[in-house]
């Protein structure tokens, strides 16, 4: 029997949030979901700082937009990255970003994969069905 583990998706634009809500279903995907539009109110949701409760349990998953107001998702990454709470989440760039730096940047961060986000949504989905894949069969 699958565990179901919390997702966490930082993302800015409602279409793409749409995009993935849609993927999600169309993959059959149980798992809870949490959203936050930028980088600062998924941090205040991992560490329950700003008045924000603190997500339990703890998302197991991050899919992380790159480019974000208030705080960036790379600026995110870094910040999960040294903190002993949280450094051991597994963290999916998910971006229209296909800078080579901003590539470079996340893989140093260790993140667990780095997907431009493609333009039609059967590649969208397609996308979504690896990442439920990959997480339906790690052990958490």
């Amino acid at each position: 029997m699958n565990k179901l583990i919390h997702i966490l998706v930082v993302e800015d634009d409602e279409v793409d949030i749409l995009n993935i809500k849609r993927a999600f279903k169309k993959n059959n995907v149980k798992n809870h979901v949490t959203y936050a539009h930028n980088g600062l109110e998924a941090w205040n949701l991992l560490k329950g700082e700003e008045g924000v409760e603190k997500l339990n349990p703890r998302p197991k998953v991050i899919l992380l937009d790159v480019n974000m107001p208030k705080m960036n998702g790379l600026e995110l990454l870094e910040k999960i990255r040294t903190d002993e709470e949280l450094k051991a989440i597994s963290v999916f760039i998910l971006t229209t970003s296909d800078d080579e730096n901003d590539k470079w940047r996340a893989h140093n961060l260790n993140v667990a994969g780095y997907i431009i986000k493609p333009i039609s949504f059967e590649k969208f989905v397609s996308a979504v069905a690896t990442l439920n894949s990959y997480w339906s069969l790690s052990e958490y």
